[in-house]
């Protein structure tokens, strides 16, 4: 039995309305830092998901902070028959049909704005979930990992691809130099929201990674909880399902 992991909650009680008003913000060239700041490497890490979550043969898919769709325009390319991307900010969602609509792929995916921790779907809907680089903006991380585990179908796939702090020295001094410096002077230099990116690093340095996480994960219900480190554990890839 795993020991008891008091719940992780962000202390600013306006939390949802600043990362709302944020990301609506940069929006337009959220696309286009991601790469940057990334130097591409995100791509990889979410391709990785879609094959992940193409072995289970989903019919129904939800992929929560969908941003500008793209994990779910990503996921288009799997067995499923409709994808549902969920974000609180109708700006990025605005950039993401866009890109849906481009692509011809209206018909199968719907962009949705809602609250990850109050959401629209009734109990056991999706065969499976998704949330890339958005849990560490929940409110309450409890609730939000409640929430999936109300509307995922028993047996379904609940996969998490979110930024982590690497554990081997070396990889950790120049992943907090970067982190600290690199990433918020781009964002100064490219964003319109300066403030944009440097909450985005530390909102990465102080998130539950690894076992952490998972034991989060597995105290809300979750079973089969793994996780997978990636690009000498910069991000890392959770898995679990429904019992």
């Amino acid at each position: 039995m795993s020991e008891k992991v008091k719940p992780y909650k962000d202390s600013d009680l306006n939390k949802k309305e600043q990362v709302t008003k944020m990301f609506d913000t940069i929006s337009k060239e959220y696309d286009g830092l991601n790469r940057v700041i990334s130097f591409g490497i995100d791509i990889k890490w979410r391709n990785r998901v879609v094959d992940i979550v193409r072995k289970t043969n989903p019919k129904q898919i939800l992929d929560i902070a969908t941003g500008t769709g793209d994990l779910a325009i990503s996921m288009a390319d799997t067995s499923a028959e409709k994808i549902i991307g969920l974000d609180i900010s109708p700006g990025m969602l605005e950039v993401g049909e866009e890109k849906i609509k481009a692509k011809n792929l209206s018909d199968k995916i719907e962009m949705v704005v809602g609250d990850s921790e109050d959401m629209p779907f009734a109990d056991n809907t999706f065969d499976a979930i998704t949330v890339a680089f958005g849990v560490r903006n929940f409110m309450n991380l409890e609730k939000g990992l409640e929430e999936i585990l109300r509307i995922l179908k028993p047996g379904g796939l609940f996969v998490i691809l979110e930024t982590s702090v690497p554990t081997k020295p070396v990889y950790k001094q120049g992943y907090s130099f970067y982190s600290k410096y690199i990433l918020p002077t781009i964002g100064k230099v490219f964003s319109k929201d300066r403030s944009a990116y440097k909450y985005l690093s530390e909102s990465a340095s102080k998130f539950p990674f690894g076992e952490a996480l998972n034991n989060i994960i597995r105290q809300i219900g979750f079973i089969n909880v793994e996780d997978h480190p990636q690009t000498f554990g910069v991000a890392t890839i959770y898995t679990a399902s429904k019992a």
